[in-house]
């Protein structure tokens, strides 16, 4: 059985040790905080006691539980306070020789049978645990910030510590309310080891102009579902602890996905730390401000607007659950829409899944009646390709090859009127394939919805070296007008979202591929600790397997980084038919 530690030890105060004393605090634990002077150990509490006032304010803390909060806490600057603890856990600031320094001087003081924990984030906690006489004693107890509010913890057992000290740490945190995952020493362990590639793959991004630090960011979130965008994440965690954590994971895995970008190295060197500095990738209001303010890389918009051509009526192509998304959008947003499908049965088919879906709109409350059939008023089908004579912009959502769809832009050539835009959906192939398969490669466009159109807020507009402006101009302004958020970028694989979503995702493969933690524990370190609306593995099965690994191995072939290469496993899984949700097996079982 787990032994019952009822007395703990907190070095450091600053955000994240004060978040750690506060949570002990809060679940009746004696603590003791440990800072450098009374100085700082006041800040500590002010810490503590801004957390706590807000928590009261908001209901979920009484003013006569924060006062027992505070009475089982107790501030010292010597060490020596800490000698009746059954376990101290550091959180200073990420530099190793630091804590060395504090392991070996808590050596000496508390008892033979306590714990030495360490809160790191990237560095080793076997180099930390040799510092001491015992580091069979010596475990990671890695929070996530805001402590008091995040259900995470990572605890990191190194190859020496003792299983009961990880049974001991596990209990702990699960008295705390917390949802505890054992992980070996490796560096950013789970979360951090997936999060960091992400976030440094953003800003290389927008360190080469591909796509504006606000793109990417709601890129990612509309696209996503995720809570904040990447720029404005690296802001909140501080440039220079995320510079430290992929510089750790760089040297230790020698993964080129993990050198930081230079950029971050440059920001660090300049004092733009990101919001506890007033400025990184945006401005602030002011240093831990959280109101972002306009900057010299603030987008500019005139008084005029951008020139666009004048569009009335859009075509769309197809027949699936895309084209018949597109043509809702559209018809809500007061375009009359001309649908071309094969065949009458397909039109009609298009025509009642329209008719169900703005029925549903109303049922919710979210339409009229009235809105339902002027939206419908304003549809047209037909199966004849050659009635998008007329339209001012056509979409094709057809199936995603190319020989399709370069033949499909040949004919919109030779059947749309001059000045018609001919737009694509494709969401993985070069859209100056399809360009070049016209003569007026300046009108050909990427406008990626995503699935569900009518819900999904995000599209991406992707303009190839062709693209004249005011055609991007003019389509990003019909999906203003129909209610979307466009974002812009460049004509390369993945585009924005899938650029960065998948190779997250196939690191996530690798990991589990090199039985470094298990499906449900990375899922959970995921969701939990970075509060991502779904697992890796969750998101891969609902995806599809197939999907997954066709977009890696187009991204992988057009950047030829090795990193990008899909997982082995994800490969096998594939060939052995375990596609996911849509087979009942992924990497889960769905089988009733």
């Amino acid at each position: 059985m787990a032994r019952e530690l009822t007395t703990v030890g907190v070095v450091g105060l600053g955000t994240m040790g004060a978040g750690i004393a506060e949570v002990f605090a809060r679940n009746g634990l004696t603590v003791v905080g440990v800072e450098r002077d009374d100085e700082a150990a006041e800040r500590g509490r002010g810490h503590i006691q801004h957390s706590t006032d807000r928590a009261v304010k908001r209901g979920k803390l009484s003013v006569e539980d924060q006062q027992a909060l505070f009475d089982r806490v107790t501030f010292a600057t010597s060490m020596e306070a800490l000698a009746d603890c059954d376990l101290v856990i550091e959180a200073v600031v990420e530099r190793l020789e630091l804590k060395r320094e504090i392991f070996a001087a808590l050596d000496k003081i508390v008892g033979e049978d306590a714990i030495l924990a360490t809160n790191t984030s990237s560095l080793s906690v076997t180099e930390i645990s040799v510092a001491t006489q015992r580091p069979r004693r010596v475990v990671g107890m890695h929070f996530f910030n805001p402590a008091p509010v995040q259900e995470f913890v990572e605890v990191i057992k190194t190859v020496v510590t003792e299983p009961d000290v990880v049974d001991d740490v596990q209990a702990l945190a699960r008295r705390l309310d917390k949802v505890p995952v054992v992980a070996a020493d490796r560096a950013g362990f789970i979360a951090n080891a997936l999060l960091f590639g992400y976030l440094n793959h953003a800003v290389s991004m927008v360190e080469s102009r591909y796509a504006t630090r606000e793109d990417v960011d709601a890129a990612m979130r509309l696209g996503c579902g995720y809570p904040m965008g990447p720029l404005a994440l690296l802001d909140l965690i501080g440039l220079d602890t995320a510079y430290e954590i992929l510089d750790t994971m760089y040297k230790q895995g020698r993964n080129r996905l993990h050198a930081p970008a230079p950029i971050l190295k440059q920001m660090v060197t300049a004092g733009l730390l990101g919001r506890k500095t007033g400025r990184g990738f945006y401005t602030y209001e002011g240093p831990d401000s959280p109101v972002v303010v306009d900057d010299e890389s603030t987008p500019s918009v005139s008084a005029d607007g951008p020139a666009v051509r004048p569009i009335k009526q859009v075509g769309v192509v197809g027949s699936g659950t895309m084209a018949v998304g597109i043509v809702e959008v559209c018809a809500k947003a007061g375009y009359d829409v001309l649908y071309v499908a094969r065949g009458t049965e397909k039109v009609d088919r298009v025509r009642a899944t329209l008719e169900r879906s703005l029925e549903k709109g109303v049922q919710r409350g979210k339409l009229s009646s009235d809105e339902r059939d002027a939206a419908l008023r304003r549809v047209t089908g037909t199966a004849k390709l050659d009635d998008l004579a007329t339209v001012d912009l056509v979409v094709e959502a057809v199936v995603e090859e190319l020989s399709v769809k370069q033949a499909l832009f040949e004919t919109f050539d030779e059947i749309c009127k001059p000045g018609a835009i001919l737009a694509t959906t494709t969401s993985s192939l070069p859209v100056i394939d399809l360009a070049m398969a016209t003569k007026r490669p300046s009108d050909v466009v990427g406008l990626h919805f995503f699935n569900p159109a009518p819900v999904m807020q995000l599209v991406e507009v992707v303009s190839t070296v062709s693209t004249a402006h005011e055609v991007a101009d003019t389509v990003a302004a019909v999906a203003v007008a129909a209610g979307k958020h466009p974002v812009r970028c460049g004509d390369r694989a993945g585009f924005i979202v899938n650029a960065l979503l998948f190779p997250y995702l196939n690191d996530a493969v690798r990991m589990l591929e090199a039985h470094y933690a298990g499906v449900d524990d990375i899922d959970a370190a995921m969701k939990l600790g970075c509060r991502l609306p779904m697992g890796p593995f969750a998101l891969l099965d609902v995806v599809g397997l197939d999907v997954a690994l066709a977009i890696q191995r187009t991204l992988y072939l057009e950047f030829r980084e090795p990193g990008f290469a899909p997982a082995p496993l994800l490969e096998h899984l594939v060939t052995a038919g375990y596609l996911g949700r849509k087979t009942g097996r992924g990497f889960r079982d769905y089988a009733s």
